[in-house]
């Protein structure tokens, strides 16, 4: 079944479903291949590497014609997945001889959490696909995937957006566990902030795979300004105790494990508003994150004490040098902070996601 309402797939639709998605999630895991390791002066190799996996889906991509209407939901999320993993490669080649390679990169690149966006709805009824949107460390638990898919369409969980137009300015994305009432544990809770010129409608799926696997409550804001208030007036602080605030009304959140990350701009962002006296957040763990000294001078000493954060840069980022990672590692050691600290060898200035399982682990454990 793939909801409550909807009928299992008949006919030939099985194997039509079967044949499609081995060509998806191969074309998706690509996608997110080079989101992961796209570096400007490698984007060619990069590209040469991966191949044309987009090709297997158009071959199949007629199957879902002719389908009975009562399936409508599940073939237009297919469609819709499987034609935004065409359009991110044929943006990736189109961005090979653009100017502008760069940016026309991160560009097509947002086709990825479109895809998964429209595929993830489908994942209470059709085993493969929640298997697909599962963290290594939650594949082995059926128990689990049938509480999952028991609670998945519910009120209240899933994935959710709130206080406004997905994406909106000051707006906030959200992924409760589908089995959050069914095994009400208290839950981490990590808030994940977008880089400079995302939204966290798109950041949300940086991390859903992953806080799926854990159980941990997923929270991705979008800043109201352009980017997160980094100087200045700071809007943005306020709004994030909010949303925490309103997250630990309504769900059994557990307080010792209350996750401040992010990307770039929001990892800088972690660190700006994660230091303040009165932060309600446990931990931090800035990505990815450019960093000045300032920071610690001016940030509370009595909140610095025994502060667990989780540095995560790599030596490849040509945005934010890899310097900037490692004075920040001895600037807050010294002034009393736990951190941990990791560098990437093959990482640029992208967001490793390889690191949220650690990083989750990190925030249980410390």
């Amino acid at each position: 079944m793939v909801s409550g309402a909807d009928p299992a797939p008949r006919d030939g639709t099985v194997e039509d479903i079967l044949v499609l998605a081995a060509a998806l999630f191969t074309a998706l895991e690509r996608l997110a291949f080079v989101a992961r390791h796209f570096h400007p002066p490698h984007f060619a190799e990069l590209m040469d590497a991966v191949g044309a996996p987009q090709a297997a889906i158009t071959a199949v991509r007629d199957r879902l014609e002719g389908w009975p209407v009562e399936l409508a939901v599940v073939r237009d999320g297919l469609a819709t997945a499987c034609d935004e993993a065409v359009a991110g490669f044929a943006a990736l080649e189109t961005a090979r001889t653009d100017p502008d390679g760069v940016t026309a990169g991160f560009r097509a690149l947002r086709h990825l959490p479109r895809a998964l966006e429209a595929l993830y709805p489908l994942a209470g009824g059709l085993p493969p696909v929640s298997r697909f949107f599962m963290g290594r460390g939650g594949r082995d638990d059926e128990a689990r995937f049938e509480r999952l898919a028991r609670g998945h369409g519910r009120a209240d969980r899933g994935v959710l957006h709130l206080g406004g137009a997905p994406g909106a300015r000051g707006a906030v994305s959200l992924y409760v566990p589908e089995d959050v009432d069914e095994d009400p544990v208290p839950r981490p809770l990590v808030v994940a902030l977008h880089g400079g010129s995302g939204n966290g409608r798109a950041f949300l799926w940086s991390w859903l795979a992953d806080a799926r696997a854990a159980g941990a409550i997923l929270a991705a804001p979008t800043a109201i300004g352009r980017t997160w208030a980094i100087q200045g007036e700071d809007p943005d602080t306020p709004n994030l105790a909010r949303i925490v605030e309103g997250v630990c009304e309504r769900w059994p959140v557990d307080p010792e494990r209350i996750l401040l990350t992010g990307m770039s701009d929001g990892g800088t962002f972690a660190y700006v508003s994660g230091l303040e006296p009165g932060s309600p957040f446990t931990h931090l763990a800035p990505i990815s994150a450019a960093f000045h000294p300032m920071l610690t001078q001016f940030a509370d000493r009595e909140r610095l004490q025994g502060l667990p954060i989780h540095i995560v840069h790599g030596a490849l980022d040509w945005m934010f040098p890899v310097e900037m990672a490692r004075e920040a590692r001895t600037a807050l050691s010294a002034a009393g902070a736990e951190v941990t600290y990791r560098e990437i060898a093959d990482l640029s200035h992208t967001y490793p996601r390889e690191m949220n399982a650690e990083i989750l682990g990190w925030l249980g454990g410390s």
